[in-house]
């Protein structure tokens, strides 16, 4: 066979591997396990760090305020040094709409070590942990929920002991409107699944650990066993540092995509997806050039071999490139389609995924120059020079 057969062929090998040996983590079916309502609701401290957010407060903050929850429950929003005057518009909207009580505290500039997240939450934990909480509700300030999420969740957890979760994260269902949101976001999760497979994190006893930092429900014991944040205190990946947390101290974790809690921040451009990504991609690979070598080798064998080597067999007459290199894109294009579903994406995306894959290689090459340069993962304002690398799956 020629060298552009044995390529395709490669990548053919690799896609019948992830079809039926990564977990399944193309299928979309890992939803919150059927609700029991328990015989008395748990207090829940809800904690909201956030940071130059009022855009997004009216919508994530009093859907937060108007949970329709049995038991005790309040928010705590963490300002953490805004100077759009989140924490202001928060007091306001907690006045105009009631609901659940509200408490806006502001930490300071992060401790050296600190992440500025990370930071904030371990003030708004320590805040709500005064109230003695049976569980803590982590959420981003762009998160919005359902009236009955709270309750969802909660309930998901189940019991305390073997028949219950300690952690129980949702993937907020992203913002897909734009053209370039379209096109990359149900791919963020796909490659999320990819690397994390979902079954594998909610098997017991597994060791794949992953969480979704938009929506992430702890019990408080599971808080005190991992001692969260401050074991974690200067990862950028702060979801899957958290559940490699609870896991490692014999928690019980459980992840799967949401259907009633949604993102509400916009990224219409490009750029602001770039950005996105970029600033803990390199993190991800432990700031390792090796790592680097290794994922850029393996992201053009695995989405941009099947086509390349389909286009060029099909010109030269190469059979067993051809036929390879099409069945490889064929099977690629069939595991997207489930992730298109979810975001209610026209199927006739799924054929671009090796374009997307190439926009997500760019990106994590741009992650490792600018952490070489000195630039590390910034984030709103701040930069982080050297952060700790998320843990392996």
């Amino acid at each position: 066979m020629s060298a552009v057969a044995w390529i395709a062929v490669g990548s053919l090998t690799v896609w019948v591997w992830l079809l039926l040996g990564q977990g399944f983590f193309w299928r979309t079916d890992q939803r919150l396990p059927a609700r029991r309502d328990p015989a008395r609701w748990p207090s829940v401290a809800v904690v909201v760090p956030a940071r130059d957010e009022a855009e997004v407060l009216p919508v994530s903050l009093t859907s937060l305020l108007a949970q329709d929850y049995p038991g005790d429950a309040e928010v705590f929003l963490v300002d953490d040094n805004s100077e759009d005057g989140t924490g202001e518009l928060a007091r306001a909207l907690s006045v105009r709409c009631g609901g659940l009580p509200l408490t806006v505290v502001t930490p300071g500039e992060p401790e050296p070590g600190w992440t500025g997240k990370l930071w904030a939450l371990r003030h708004g934990m320590a805040l709500a942990r005064q109230r003695k909480p049976e569980f803590l509700l982590l959420t981003d300030a762009d998160i919005a929920h359902e009236p009955d999420s709270l309750r969802e969740l909660v309930a998901a957890a189940g019991a305390e002991g073997a028949d219950g979760f300690d952690l129980v994260s949702q993937m907020a269902r992203l913002r897909v409107t734009s053209v370039w949101e379209r096109l990359v976001v149900p791919a963020f999760v796909y490659f999320f699944a990819q690397l994390y497979p979902f079954r594998r994190v909610n098997r017991r006893g597994g060791r794949t650990a992953a969480a979704a930092g938009g929506c992430v429900l702890l019990r408080a014991g599971a808080v005190e066993r991992a001692g969260v944040p401050d074991s974690i205190r200067q990862a950028v990946i702060d979801d899957v540092s958290l559940a490699r947390a609870v896991r490692r101290t014999g928690g019980r974790i459980w992840l799967g995509l949401a259907e009633r809690v949604d993102s509400v921040r916009p990224y219409p451009r490009l750029a602001d997806l770039w950005r996105m990504v970029s600033r803990s991609a390199y993190t991800q690979l432990r700031h390792s050039p090796v790592l680097l070598a290794g994922t850029v080798l393996g992201l053009g064998l695995v989405y941009v071999a099947p086509p390349v080597t389909l286009c060029a067999g099909l010109a030269a007459g190469d059979v067993v490139a051809a036929v390879a290199g099409g069945a490889a894109w064929a099977v690629m294009t069939g595991t997207y389609l489930p992730m298109l579903g979810y975001y209610r994406q026209s199927f006739w995306l799924a054929p671009l995924l090796p374009f997307t894959a190439v926009l997500y290689l760019l990106m994590t090459v741009d992650s490792a120059v600018r952490h070489h340069r000195g630039a590390g993962a910034a984030w709103k304002g701040r930069t982080y020079a050297r952060p700790e690398a998320a843990p392996g799956p």
